[in-house]
């Protein structure tokens, strides 16, 4: 009769092994090779041990022998398996892959699983399986605007260094204005939110006018300012100024990032900011909007305020976003800035680069 090899345990694999047998958290199928392991060093048979653990016969042979060769590594590590061969060849892959990128099916200006399955004569589950490996997503665009404004490097070092090192006893601030917002009433009352259900609303509405806020975002603290008017033009953002200007500590140095919106650059702005030094005005590059951290407030406002909400007149609309300036203020959090000037440009090179 074959009499199975002895299981021998030092002190450290036999405190090992029983802690992993004990393991709640371990996966199953090692704690059960721990338990093979110390019924084995306790001078148990295999079929005794088969018949405590329930197991086959030839499962606890498999990992007493595994234990001898290589030790806890043996019992916890699998060997590795061969795998089914890939019924599809690197090369239909890499076809697949350089269809997607460099064409364009007839009358589509991009592939779906279905047209490039019809294309290469596939299944649309293994063109599915190809492109989540090779990160291709057809179905997707992502627009982009590579600004040509001659003093590009100057501006984008100015504001970043803003965000990066504000100047001491000063306060930034972060301006823009976001015109036009609707005042919009559904055409029927929705269904609220439920369990199996989303919240429900009209693809149709009424429009009841709009509204411009004009929003200053302290870049330190996180706290906006806000003023809704009717129009936007170089009075309405004066007027917002002097607001600034009343609210502000008198003794310290205002620094405003703005873009280069017409209004911001109007002479009457500009004589106004000359009779008050401690105002300092720097503009962003044109087409970078991104870099006006006010902006990203803006999109928070559209989706948790703007986007989804039922306004039945202007002064409803005027009062929301009155309410989300100030519950955002309760508990402010800052943006923070990380990305360095270097950095971008170097990311600005390459896509001006990939544009010729």
């Amino acid at each position: 009769m074959r009499i199975a090899p002895i299981v021998t345990l030092s002190e450290r694999d036999q405190r090992q092994l029983e802690t992993r047998a004990r393991s709640r958290c371990s996966p199953a199928r090692i704690v059960e090779r721990a338990r093979i392991v110390l019924f084995a060093a306790k001078g148990l048979r295999n079929d005794q041990i088969a018949s405590k653990l329930r197991i086959t016969r030839q499962t606890v042979a498999r990992w007493r022998d595994r234990f001898l060769k290589r030790g806890l590594v043996g019992i916890e590590r699998d060997a590795p398996r061969p795998g089914r061969k890939p019924k599809i060849s690197p090369a239909l892959v890499q076809e697949v892959i350089r269809k997607t990128t460099r064409e364009k099916p007839a009358g589509a200006t991009h592939w779906s699983t279905r047209t490039m399955a019809k294309a290469m004569g596939m299944s649309e589950k293994s063109i599915r399986r190809v492109w989540h490996a090779h990160g291709l997503k057809p179905h997707l665009a992502r627009t982009f605007k590579i600004s040509h404004d001659p003093q590009f490097v100057e501006k984008l070092e100015d504001v970043v260094n803003l965000y990066l090192s504000p100047p001491a006893d000063s306060i930034v601030l972060s301006l823009d204005e976001k015109s036009q917002i609707q005042a919009l009433d559904r055409t029927q009352p929705g269904l609220p939110l439920k369990k199996g259900r989303c919240e429900t609303m009209t693809h149709d509405y009424k429009r009841h006018g709009t509204t411009t806020l004009f929003a200053a975002l302290d870049v330190a603290t996180g706290i906006v300012f806000g003023q809704c008017r009717d129009q936007h033009t170089h009075q309405d953002w004066l007027g917002f100024l002097r607001e600034l200007d009343r609210f502000s500590p008198k003794a310290k140095q205002i620094h405003l990032i703005a873009d280069n919106y017409a209004t911001h650059k109007h002479v009457k702005v500009q004589n106004w900011l000359k009779r008050r030094p401690r105002f300092h005005m720097h503009f962003t590059p044109t087409s970078s909007s991104w870099l006006n951290m006010v902006e990203r407030f803006f999109r928070d406002l559209t989706d948790k305020c703007v986007r989804r909400g039922v306004f039945r007149s202007v002064a409803e609309l005027k009062q929301a976003l009155h309410n989300h300036i100030a519950a955002h203020n309760h508990d402010p959090k800052p943006f923070i800035w990380t990305a360095k000037a270097s950095d971008i440009l170097e990311k600005v090179k390459r896509a001006r680069a990939a544009a010729r």
